[in-house]
């Protein structure tokens, strides 16, 4: 959607706002919620047929798995919103070069997973799932990927897991929500409310979702991939999530945007699995 679409949406829910405050947040937490890509193309099931599929299960809602088969290390690969599995095309071929084992899945309401909606914390469930099935020793996750990947690590503890690859993640959930408000253009009614929401669902203040501040917990090997001038994700939140997360690297360069999918980045990846 452009700009004028959005704020234009955006004014409509603020105008709900004064009627209906409750009304109006829950609208507009059902967009900031609801991807409007990343189902599979045809020519992404091409490739994606090429795996091993087979469908998880988290309270009864589908989380499609994929796996190339390897002798070596085995690595989850947890993309980002508005994506799905076939995102990791081009590193799953590097990585099977290196006979590795991987794994990919899709989010919820991404690809062939289930769910109408999309969050963090449902993501951080379905990565667990998948981490029990199949036990990787490295995840490598990409933007909100990242986040989930830590939430996850956070409250469900992986003890294989020994490396761990944020690309272009955000640092607090709160600071991707206000970007959220921001590009809306949503009144501080409608955000409050949209918080009180938030603390209702999940027990805590939105600010108590962290990937800075869950970093702190993790004992893995960590490798922080960000470009300087990513439009979506600042650089600044690869800066706190790698100041916090003590055992980590940082890496970073211009050029390869968000979305951080090239021969480079796929290169610094491989020596950190490798190493």
């Amino acid at each position: 959607m452009n700009d004028f679409i959005l704020k234009t949406i955006g004014h409509s829910i603020n105008i709900i706002s004064y009627i209906s405050p409750r009304s109006a947040a829950e609208a507009s937490l059902n967009i900031f919620s609801s991807p409007r890509k990343g189902k599979i193309a045809p020519m992404q099931a091409d490739f994606l047929d090429s795996a091993l599929k087979e469908e998880l299960l988290f309270d009864d809602l589908p989380i499609m798995t994929y796996r190339w088969t390897g002798k070596n290390k085995t690595v989850l690969l947890v993309h980002g919103w508005e994506s799905n599995a076939f995102r990791w095309k081009k590193l799953i071929g590097e990585l099977q070069n290196k006979d590795h084992e991987v794994i990919a899945l899709d989010a919820p309401a991404h690809g062939d997973s289930g769910s109408k909606f999309f969050n963090a914390l449902l993501y951080a469930e379905f990565i667990n799932v998948v981490s029990n099935k199949f036990n990787p020793e490295v995840i490598i996750g990409h933007s909100v990927g990242g986040m989930a990947s830590v939430f996850s690590q956070y409250n469900y503890p992986q003890v294989q897991l020994k490396k761990l690859v944020l690309l272009g993640s955000p640092a607090h959930f709160n600071d991707a929500l206000q970007r959220y408000v921001d590009m809306m253009g949503y009144n501080k009614k409608v955000h409050q409310t949209m918080k009180s929401i938030i603390h209702e669902r999940y027990d805590h203040d939105s600010s108590h979702f962290s990937t800075a501040k869950f970093a702190k917990t993790i004992n893995a090997e960590g490798l922080i991939i960000h470009d300087e001038k990513d439009k979506i994700v600042p650089f600044n939140d690869a800066q706190l999530i790698s100041s916090n997360f003590q055992n980590s690297k940082l890496i970073s360069f211009t050029g390869s945007g968000h979305s951080l999918n090239n021969h480079t980045v796929h290169n610094y990846i491989l020596e950190f699995i490798n190493g």
